[in-house]
């Protein structure tokens, strides 16, 4: 065989081997992405709110994805509905038609199976008899308040799975104590115990087969005793993101009605824009100051464990959404967000007890008063502060009088919180641009805040400025249409972003 033959026999061997291995899959095709889904009660609100997300799940699932688990919340206003009935069952009424109406269409929608219908109509009819429990007894404590809206998520994830199962994505059911979510026994305000990691890790490695898809509630859990309970702030999302870094999956999903984390409130700006990426500081500022994505504490387990959170719209599933992770961001500013119908305190000195005693006295009368700051500056002999709307008044007037021997305090109300989620450390530039803007429109700041954590620049304005102010900072540093110049290094750096995105 001459030395051309061999080497074209070599070249068909070559080729042989490259097609097995694209058959095979082993090598042509992407390891499937392990994740946890989170589903919101209004992703659920009715029957083929339900269809349309368990055809998500399938086609996420022929994307790619390997969902272990799907946290849902309640149908629509199920737990407030709920709630409302615990209340009327104080009042001696007890009627949970309408709810038996909403799950039981829900049932006949889709024809579901006689012993998801018999698990949902068991659930309901508890539900009934704990109402007229209460009604009897005229009382509703918290641990009963925590079992009474349990009903409404444990109802949703039966018809999920049943749902799930009847178009071809294997399925079951499980309250989330049967996967470990255990808690202590602050009832309404529950938080995870430190060995629930562990323990959901034992139960989806052991009794979870991958191939099914665990549909798991939200916000509820067992405490040490096994009662029910649920969760504080972070909700349903604390579950799907303990899940996810207990499990140690690829990523956690959360679902909501918008196309991930905006540039700001799009009810404000009609110009919002999507973010594509933002760091878990960035996020814990944005949650804190009441933009759509999880709250600080539901961020905890991933990250700790370092696990990336994407926020995606239900309604819109092919927007790429938001994801966030560890590293921080190289944007200048990465969204603009706001508090309206705070309270500005400024609390000055009139005893020369200097800086120690001084900000000592403040912050121990405002323990006292329990009374929780959002925004604060101060000086040697004067602190400002805003207290947020959800502050009683009564606290706020006890504070200045136990504040009136050592200080004169000034009271403004219908104050505003405008914060800049950006890079402090480029915060010259930032500043630059937004006191040139505020002072173009005649926009008075009355306290300027630096957050401790490198990404928020904080002003307090009046209500009324609000509004202009973040129309026109939004124009500057996400619109391309400032109404002043833009300082050199903030024009470079936009020019440097466009080129990037605009490479090929």
């Amino acid at each position: 065989m001459s030395p051309e033959d061999k080497s074209d026999q070599h070249d068909k061997v070559s080729e042989y081997r490259s097609g097995l291995s694209k058959v095979s899959g082993k090598s042509s095709l992407p390891k499937p992405k392990s994740v946890v889904m989170k589903f919101g009660g209004s992703s659920l609100a009715g029957a083929e709110r339900i269809d349309h997300v368990a055809h998500l799940i399938k086609d996420q699932i022929a994307a790619g994805y390997r969902p272990r688990a799907v946290v849902c919340s309640a149908m629509g206003k199920t737990t407030n509905s709920l709630l409302s009935a615990g209340d009327f069952a104080l009042e001696g009424k007890v009627n949970v038609e309408a709810l038996r109406t909403l799950h039981q269409a829900a049932c006949d929608e889709f024809d579901l199976p006689k012993n998801t219908r018999r698990e949902v109509s068991e659930l309901l009819n508890e539900c009934e008899d704990m109402l007229n429990g209460v009604r009897l007894l005229q009382e509703l404590s918290p641990k009963s308040l925590d079992q009474l809206v349990s009903y409404g998520e444990r109802c949703s994830v039966r018809i999920m799975a049943a749902r799930l199962n009847q178009i071809g994505v294997p399925a079951q059911a499980f309250d989330a104590w049967e996967v470990g979510m255990h808690t202590d026994s602050s009832f309404g305000d529950a938080s995870i115990l430190p060995r629930a990691e562990k323990e959901i890790r034992r139960v989806f490695d052991a009794r979870i087969d991958p191939s099914i898809v665990a549909v798991v509630t939200g916000f509820i859990g067992h405490d040490p005793n096994g009662k029910i309970t649920t969760l504080g702030r972070g909700g349903s999302d604390l579950t799907a993101t303990a899940i996810g870094a207990a499990c140690d999956l690829d990523e956690i999903q959360v679902w909501k009605d918008v196309d991930g984390i905006l540039s700001s409130d799009p009810r404000l700006v009609p110009n919002a824009v999507p973010v594509d990426v933002v760091s878990y500081d960035e996020a814990s500022e944005l949650a804190y100051f009441g933009a759509q994505v999880l709250h600080p504490i539901a961020m905890q387990p991933a990250m700790k464990k370092n696990v990336p959170v994407r926020v995606k719209n239900s309604y819109n599933p092919e927007a790429e959404g938001t994801v966030i992770l560890k590293d921080k961001t190289d944007r200048l500013v990465t969204a603009i967000t706001c508090k309206r119908g705070v309270t500005l305190l400024d609390i000055v000195s009139t005893r020369m007890l200097g800086a120690y005693g001084f900000l000592s006295t403040v912050f121990a009368t405002f323990e006292k008063n329990q009374l929780s700051v959002d925004v604060l500056a101060s000086s040697e002999v004067s602190v400002s502060l805003t207290l947020d709307r959800k502050q009683p008044q009564a606290n706020i007037d006890r504070l200045i009088k136990d504040l009136s021997d050592s200080a004169d305090v000034n009271v403004k109300k219908n104050r505003s919180i405008l914060t800049l989620i950006a890079d402090v450390e480029r915060s010259s530039e930032v500043l630059a641009t937004v006191f040139r803007v505020f002072s173009s429109k005649g926009i008075k700041v009355e306290m300027l805040s630096q957050g401790a954590s490198k990404v928020n620049i904080s002003f307090i304005l009046k209500d009324e400025q609000l509004e202009d102010a973040i129309l026109n900072l939004h124009s500057c540093f996400f619109e391309d249409q400032c109404i002043v110049d833009l300082e050199p290094e903030v024009e470079e750096k936009k020019v440097k972003d466009e080129v990037i995105t605009q490479a090929p």
